[in-house]
């Protein structure tokens, strides 16, 4: 596949205001993903991970889907691939990503479109979406996290139903179940997704790179190292702290506090 049909594939944008839409745009496919564009879209959070106008990624699909997974026509060609070849991979991309990553999910994630869906931060799905795994059902060995994160986050019971009998779960049960943060009405789902992103951009941007980072660094880690971990990264920012610093804090409060109306208990 040429360059160009890549691309059209592969849709960016981003406005103004710091937001980053990638889109998988091959809708007639239910956008299933061919090897060249895996590379595309890995490279492309690559590169808005490290562009400083992007604050927020949202990632979603056109049509019906959000992703249906591997295109299995090609599939020789993605799974022959070097799986542990970093750069190209789309899943290690995105856990590198230090921006905050909105799934936006309109339709279905099955499969490796599940696993891209579970290495976003945070996921809006519409009330028709479903997530499924059919790996167990094509005899396809998972090498994107689903047999891994999926039980961390529904419960192990839950995960092993959900994978060893290849049942879709609804956006609600998703939602009831903790893998959702947001379920809303068909076509709403952008719109949720920039709500949430507008509401991130209006934080400190630091603060929110660094916390992503210690949430997401600390769940690789049991309880007593993530605390720890915490604390480290605690110590070191505070020590790197200046009076400046601390008094253009002050003055951030103060004005806050002045916005608000005054409450009498």
């Amino acid at each position: 596949m040429d360059q160009t049909g890549t691309e059209n594939l592969i849709l960016v944008t981003r406005d103004r205001n710091g937001i980053a839409m990638v889109t998988i745009n091959r809708p007639k496919s239910l956008n299933s993903l061919t090897r060249p564009m895996m590379v595309r879209l890995a490279l492309q959070i690559n590169a808005l991970g490290k562009d400083e106008s992007v604050r927020v990624i949202i990632l979603t699909g056109s049509g019906r889907a959000f992703c249906s997974g591997v295109d299995l026509t090609a599939a020789e060609e993605v799974f022959k691939g070097d799986v542990k070849d970093v750069e190209t991979d789309l899943v290690a991309q995105m856990e590198l990503c230090k921006k905050p990553i909105i799934g936006a999910i309109n339709g279905f994630a099955v499969t490796a479109g599940f696993e891209i869906a579970l290495a976003c931060d945070i996921l809006i799905a519409a009330k028709g979406a479903k997530f499924m795994d059919t790996h167990s059902r094509f005899g396809i060995f998972p090498s994107w996290g689903l047999s891994q994160k999926l039980s961390r986050i529904i419960g192990a019971n839950r995960a092993r139903e959900a994978s060893l009998t290849a049942t879709p779960i609804s956006a609600e049960q998703a939602e009831r179940w903790g893998l959702v943060n947001h379920v809303v009405e068909e076509g709403e789902v952008l719109r949720k997704a920039q709500e949430v992103a507008e509401a991130i951009m209006k934080n400190n941007q630091d603060m929110v790179l660094r916390y992503k980072a210690v949430v997401n660094d600390g769940l690789k880690l049991d309880l007593g190292h993530a605390l720890s971990l915490e604390k480290e990264r605690a110590h070191e920012y505070y020590s790197g702290m200046s009076k400046d610093h601390f008094q253009k804090m002050q003055k951030f409060i103060a004005g806050r506090s002045s916005k608000k109306p005054s409450s009498k208990l």
